[in-house]
Parts: C-alpha cells; structure tokens; sequence
C-alpha cells in the first residue's frame, strides 16, 4: 500500500519540523544578543555579563596607570554590580561612598589631595530611557594632584640595643638606620610604607634579638605641603646568645656529628646567618637529607637551646651518571659511598669514570670532624691520560688532614706518585723531559673563598695556594734520589659594573730541581682546556718537543679576563648572560722562556639549577682555529 499527498498540502511532521528550525533560530539570536558586549565600555567592565547593575569607568591622565588600575580593581563598587535591584536612591549612596573609596586607594599612593568627581550616566544607545536607566554607568574622574614626598625621618630604639655600649649593637642600630627604605626625598606609597618597616625590623630580629618587635610607626601626612613625616620605634627585647644543641632525628650516625659539624658553640650570641651556614654544611655533609636549625624566641636569653631537627641520609648510596665535555668528549661514571664503614666512623666514597681522554678509579675515606673540624682523610687513585702522542699512567696515594668552614679549605698531607709515560716519539727525550718518575712529597694547600654568593657569584674574589717539597724516587738502579720544591698560586677577582661585571683570574706555578730529577708528570704543568686557556684542547699548551709530543713544563702561568653582561628582558636582567673573553697561558722548563699562547672568543652563560652552564666559542691565535667549549659549575 502507497501513502502520499496531495500536491500543494502539508503534513503534521512538515509542520513540526519548521517550528523546531524557526525555534532554533530564535534562540540562537537570543543567546547572540546577551553575549555581545554593550558598546562604549570600559576596559574594566567590558567583560562583565550585561546582567550587571551598572558600569563604572574611571577617567584620569594617562601618566597615571598605576592608580587607574588600582581603583578598576579595588573600589568598593566593584562588589555591588551583581545586584540588580539597587534603586536611585540605593545608587546614590553607593556613588557618595565612592568618592571616600577612591580618596583613600589614592592615598596608598601618595596622592592625598586629589580632585575627585562620581557621576551616573545613563547608557547611550539603548531603546528606551528606561532601559538606559537600567544600565547606567558611574563614571569616576580623578585629578591626582601632587604626589607625597618623604620629610623627615625618624628611627628610635628601646631595648637591649638602646642601653648597650657593645660595638656589634651600635653598629646594628646604624646600619638599620642607614638601610632604611624610605628616606628623605622619595614618594610616599603604603606598600613602600610597609616594606620599609618590614625590612627595619628583620635586620634588626635576624642577628642579636630574635624576639625584636615594632613598637611603634606613624606617617603624619601634610596633604596641604605635600609631606609626610615618618617616626618608627623599634623594641629589640632582650639579647640572646645560644645554649646547649638539642637534636632530633638521629639514629644511625654518631651523635657527635651534628654538633661538630654544625659548630655553633655555647654562649656565642644569636646570629640567624651563622644558623642557616650550621644548616648547610649538615645537608652538604652527605649525612643528611634535610636538616633544620633554630631557637625559639620563647626561650631562656641567656641560654637559648638550638634546636636541630634532621632526617639522616641513607647508609649507603650508588650515583651513576652520563655526561660529556668538550674537553674529554663523553663519559660514564659510577660512585658508591657508604656513610659508616663497619668497623669505624669512617666514610668512603669509590668512584670509577670511562672516559677517551682520562679515565679514573679512585677511593677516598675521611674520619669524622673532631672539635676543630679537622678529619683524617685517605685517597688512591689510579688514571690513564691520554694526550694523543704520549700515554701517562699515573698512580696516587695520599694521607694527610683537611679542614673546611665557611669560606676556608685547608689541607696537609704525604702524597706518593708514580707516572710511567708511554707513546710514540718519546725516543731521544729523557724520563725527566716527559715526566716519567715517582716521587714522595708533604704538601701545605690553603684556600679562601670571599664572593657574595655561590655558585653565581656577583662579586668578590678567591685566592689560593699550594706549598710542596719532596724527592723523587728510585724506579730503577741507576737513578738517584733527588729533592724538589712545588708551588702554585691562584686568584680569581670579580668586580661588578653597572651593567654585568669583569672576571679576572691569575694562575701561576713553579717546579724548583735540577735538571736531572724526574719529577713525575702528575706534579709538573700543562694547560688549556675549558677552564683554563680557551681556543685550545685539554693540557695542548705545554713544552713542544723535537718528536712533536707535548711535554709537561716546570713553570707556568696562565690568566684570563671576561667581561659578563645579562641578557634583558622587558629591561629586566634573566637567566642568560652574554660574555667577551680573552685567555693566555704559557708552559716552559725555563721561567724566561714563557711565551703566551693567546685565545679570545664569546659565549653565553645560564644559571642553570646544578650551576652556571658555559658555552664559548673560542679561536687560538697560535693555533688559528676555533674550539667550541662547554662546562657546567662555579669552581675555585
């Protein structure tokens, strides 16, 4: 059976399905409508939906965004646009309180005496005057007027630091009143108000007074001169000096551990800087994971127990790890340390690194700190270096004492060497010409670190030195032993700038023997590489024999300067840093026949979270090429 119409008519499914497509389209129109933002509105209520209240627009010189912005965020109106039921009169109160709203968020900036006018006008455009009364908008005129300078200011003391005659709180109390942040001169804003008290109080609580409060600030604003006179008191309480350490969390290691590594000592007085150092050499120990060190301003002035709470690192530990560098090309390396050796309070760390140029093996065992800080320490090391022509296989052996503290490293130890020197070309050069020996040797090795920071340094300088003399030995029966002194300076000088800083650095050593003695490779020179001479290949700069091998020298002496300028963004310094440089070293058996080899170049540094990452393009001079140089770290 066929169904069908007639020409001309309309079923109830025809008919159905035009009024859901003209549905459809009405609310699509709709909805078009309501999202369309109302013309004319301002930038800070264009993205209101048109369900608002009202619109608010504020007017002022464009010299003063900073203030538009605040009050387009923070004016009180803000919060009653999503009432929709407000009446005139309701309004009206709302645009009275407004003016005083405006008046104090200008004050925050300084601006105390500004002309202010809040009007309601009614929303162009719309249909009717009743719609257009629906959706008016507050518009807010502001004249700033003159901004609040600083007058004079005024900082007292009550207290400790008041009554004592101790150079350390006289000096405190001035470099408080000469740090301050808001001096004579400047514009007054609240936040600037805030801050300065802030920092007055934290320079004076971080050292001496850790109970320290603000017992008093007033800024008396002038607004017909356009002044504001400041006073703030501060209470520094009683001082404080640190009892006995009180430690938690230990369970595994010795208990004499933390306080020697921590060295705080009993009566010395508070100092919160001394407190963070003690707290970084337990989490650079390897004996702690974490470790936190405070006193509680609660506690007795006089003998204020440091508390110390740490969480203890595992026994025992294996780090492997994958890298390359310019200098040795790729490398593997694998490290095992265990924290307590059984038997003893002694920790040992083996590390083993595969590498083309200079593979190693090597274990060192140091005892705990005793009351000073000193440790025994012991290390073997064995190495094969590569340096194309010639094979070194060398052979350590070391014992001695070190101590480490905040900026200081000292060492002193009896060192055993052994180099045995291979390759071709050594025919017609003699063992002492290629550093082939052994040798027994006591060492002095002293050094300083005095930079504003690690490992970015900004400013500052280190300086070290080595002091050695020993005798070679015997490695067959014809030689005889013979007596050598070593020794070696280093310095490094960073100055500031007004944009970016200068690096300088100075390195220079000296072998004193008679021509005959063999002093092994491993005490003699050569230089170049990454962190030394630029533009040339690791230990390329040395004594250049007949064969064409490059020898170890007796003297050297090396320097570099390197000027370091921050890359900006929006004007503000980031991450990266561009840098000029010039290196020159030299490696001779005769200090008077020094001759530099010079490389120069550029690069680029990023303050990368294990260190600053250095990448330079170098070209030597002598040897008229270029060398890409990469290394990851701050080492002095």
């Amino acid at each position: 059976m066929k169904t069908g119409h007639r020409p001309g008519s309309i079923d109830s499914a025809t008919v159905l399905a035009l009024v859901i497509f003209l549905a459809s389209l009405f609310v699509t129109k709709a909805n078009a409508q309501v999202s369309a933002p109302a013309s004319g509105a301002t930038s800070s209520s264009s993205e209101q939906p048109e369900a608002a209240a009202f619109d608010i627009e504020v007017r002022m010189p464009p010299a003063f965004s900073a203030l538009r912005e605040l009050i387009e965020k923070h004016i009180e109106l803000q919060r009653y646009r999503a009432v929709t039921d407000l009446d005139d009169t309701e309004l009206a109160r709302l645009i009275v309180l407004a003016e005083r709203d405006v008046r104090n968020l200008a004050g925050t900036l300084g601006y105390f005496s500004p002309d202010i006018r809040v009007t309601r006008n009614l929303r162009p455009g719309l249909a009717t005057e009743a719609a257009a009364r629906a959706r008016s908008v507050i518009v807010i005129t502001v004249e700033p007027g003159q901004a609040t300078l600083i007058g004079a200011v005024s900082i007292s003391f009550t207290g400790d630091i008041a009554e004592s005659e101790d150079t350390d709180a006289q000096t405190q109390r001035t470099g408080i009143q000469r740090g301050w942040r808001l001096p004579s001169g400047l514009r007054f804003t609240q936040n600037a108000w805030d801050e300065a008290k802030a920092q007055a109080l934290k320079a004076l609580v971080i050292r001496r007074y850790p109970s320290a409060r603000l017992a008093e600030s007033l800024a008396d604003i002038d607004a017909t001169n356009y002044s504001a006179q400041l006073s703030v008191t501060l209470d520094s309480g009683p001082l404080y000096r640190l009892g006995e350490m009180q430690v938690k969390g230990m369970e595994r290691y010795n208990p004499v551990l933390v306080p020697r590594l921590a060295q705080l000592k009993v009566g010395a007085i508070y100092d919160q800087q001394q407190l963070t150092q003690a707290q970084q050499r337990l989490t650079s120990s390897a004996y702690f994971d974490s470790a936190y060190v405070f006193i509680d301003p609660q506690d007795d002035p006089l003998a204020a127990p440091v508390q110390v709470q740490v969480r203890e690192a595992k026994l025992q530990k294996m780090v492997f790890g994958i890298g390359a560098s310019t200098d040795s090309g790729p490398r593997i390396s694998m490290e095992h340390s265990h924290n307590r050796v059984p038997g003893s309070d002694w920790r040992a760390v083996t590390k083993l690194q595969l590498e083309k140029k200079s593979p190693f093996a090597q274990t060192e065992w140091t005892s705990l700190p005793d009351e000073a800080n000193w440790r025994w320490v012991a290390l073997a090391r064995t190495e094969r270096v590569d340096d194309k022509l010639l094979m070194t296989r060398a052979e350590r052996l070391r014992f001695g004492r070190s101590q480490s503290s905040n900026n200081l490293d000292r060492n002193i130890y009896l060192q055993y060497d052994r180099a045995r020197v291979y390759g071709d070309g050594l025919r017609g050069n003699s063992a002492a010409q290629t550093g082939d020996g052994a040798s027994l040797s006591g060492n002095y090795v002293w050094t300083g670190r005095y930079f504003d920071s690690l490992p970015f340094p900004g400013k500052g300088y280190g300086l070290g030195f080595e002091l050695g003399g020993g005798v070679t030995l015997r490695t067959d029966l014809n030689e005889k032993r013979e007596p050598y002194a070593r020794a070696v300076g280093r310095w490094l000088g960073i100055h500031a700038l007004a944009l970016g800083r200068i690096a300088m650095r100075a390195e220079a050593g000296a072998v004193l023997a008679s021509d005959t003695a063999r002093v092994p490779a491993t005490a003699l020179f050569r230089t170049g590489g990454d962190s030394t001479v630029r533009g040339y290949g690791l230990r390329d700069i040395g004594i250049k024999l007949p064969s064409g091998i490059i020898a170890p020298g007796r003297y050297m002496s090396a320097g570099s300067v390197e000027w370091q300028r921050p890359l900006l963004s929006n004007g503000l310094p980031t991450d990266w840093e561009s840098t000029l440089f010039m290196d020159a070293g030299a490696v001779a058996d005769k200090a008077r026949e020094l001759r530099a080899s010079v490389g120069v170049g550029t690069g680029v540094r990023w303050k990368s979270p294990i260190g600053p990452l250095q990448i330079d393009l170098a070209y030597g001079v002598q040897v008229k090429q270029f060398r890409l140089h990469m290394s990851v770290g701050f080492v002095f």
